[in-house]
């Protein structure tokens, strides 16, 4: 069935959290004031060399933390930033839980929550996207319109945890079991098994998927900017019916800022990463401020994909992370008890994350830090980026 976005009850000690991420939050400026206008206040910190495991490989997702580099963020706060491109059999979480990993890792919500219970010490310290960005995509004229109609079809899912959302929500909303009522395929990071269901997808064919994982920053606009091979015009919003997790109530949090608690445990780190983020921040509001120059700095970084499909990507990253209501970096205790029930609900996690799964204190000082400073993005509106063929 179809639902509306939930707004669940929140966890054991939520309530203590949201008063947390409240105060955290600072007093925005207003919005013609650059985000970038001005460094906080000069401190002598002790120069530190830290790295960034990236949840996929490198593209304007990460635009926020390549402008902190080359806007001198980071060398305001004495950082070096060296920047770990993930994709393919990188696994975010597993390389950040490593006693050896990287100092800071990029990763959803219910990877890390499911490897905390493993073992894992990864602590929760900012939540840059502040909506999920997952999508499921079907063609218009499939017959396929709710989540129970994926009974008995071919469902498309990523590997490495990012198929969470898509199973959980077949679990949750319409009571479909991988493998028991539907077929999960480990869908190629592109559209082209949907494409091949064009005309339909029979239950043998191995190259087709009748539904397909969609992140709406990329394999969305690889679609779009897809000639359709029966016109040879592109591909149209039309011709797909789209399943968005922030409006079926099944979203989960993405793109959240992690470190191990043995890390900040040593010496002066809790600093560190307190200064990681001021500059992070600072990144992300260049961006939301400045796409442009965010998606020449992602084309610089080697990124595989086309100016267009960039500026795309650009365009939907800071309306992920933009308004952010209580702070850039601070995290929606509403969003996070929904991530946790969930989670909990689809089998997941087993039990509600412990207190020190996160640690809003660190973004809590960095954001005064930049008190004067447009951290909250209230008066931001998406802006309209075309479609190119093949994202040129």
């Amino acid at each position: 069935m179809r639902v509306t976005r939930i707004f669940g009850v929140l966890v054991v000690s939520a309530s203590l959290f949201l008063a947390a991420c409240q105060s955290s939050a600072s007093e925005s400026p207003s919005a013609s004031e650059a985000a970038g206008s001005a460094a906080p206040s000069q401190v002598s910190y002790e120069p530190a060399s830290v790295r960034l495991q990236l949840q996929w490989t490198d593209q304007a997702q990460f635009a926020g933390y390549y402008a902190a580099a080359e806007q001198g963020y980071y060398d305001d706060v004495a950082l070096t930033v060296e920047f770990l491109p993930g994709g393919g059999t990188i696994v975010p979480q597993q390389v950040g839980s490593a006693p050896d990993g990287p100092e800071f890792t990029i990763a959803w919500m219910p990877k890390v929550l499911e490897a905390r219970e493993a073992g894992s010490d990864l602590v929760h310290l900012a939540q840059i996207f502040q909506r999920s960005a997952t999508l499921s995509v079907t063609w218009a004229d499939s017959g396929i319109t709710e989540v129970s109609d994926w009974a008995g079809k071919r469902i498309g899912a990523w590997p490495f945890g990012n198929e969470l959302e898509v199973l959980a929500s077949a679990q949750i909303l319409a009571g479909l079991a991988d493998g028991t009522d539907f077929t999960r395929v480990e869908q190629d990071f592109d559209m082209n098994e949907l494409i091949a269901a064009q005309d339909g997808c029979a239950a043998s064919d191995q190259d087709c998927v009748d539904v397909a994982e969609a992140m709406i920053y990329n394999e969305w606009a690889q679609l779009l900017e897809t000639p359709d091979p029966n016109t040879g015009e592109l591909f149209q919003p039309d011709q797909f019916t789209v399943f968005n997790y922030n409006d079926l109530g099944t979203a989960m949090l993405q793109d959240g800022l992690w470190a191990r608690q043995s890390w900040l445990d040593e010496g002066n780190n809790e600093e560190v990463a307190m200064r990681f983020l001021q500059a992070s921040f600072r990144g992300w509001m260049y961006c939301r401020d400045n796409p442009d120059d965010c998606v020449q700095y992602s084309v610089d970084r080697g990124s595989i994909w086309g100016r267009g499909h960039l500026a795309w990507m650009m365009n939907e990253i800071n309306a992920l992370v933009w308004p952010s209501p209580l702070g850039v970096g601070v995290l929606d205790p509403v969003f996070y008890g929904q991530t946790v029930r969930v989670s909990k609900n689809a089998g997941i996690i087993k039990a509600d994350p412990p207190v020190d799964a996160y640690d809003a204190s660190i973004a809590k000082e960095a954001l005064e830090g930049v008190a004067d400073m447009d951290s909250k993005g209230e008066s931001f509106q998406k802006g309209t980026v075309p479609v190119t063929p093949g994202g040129n």
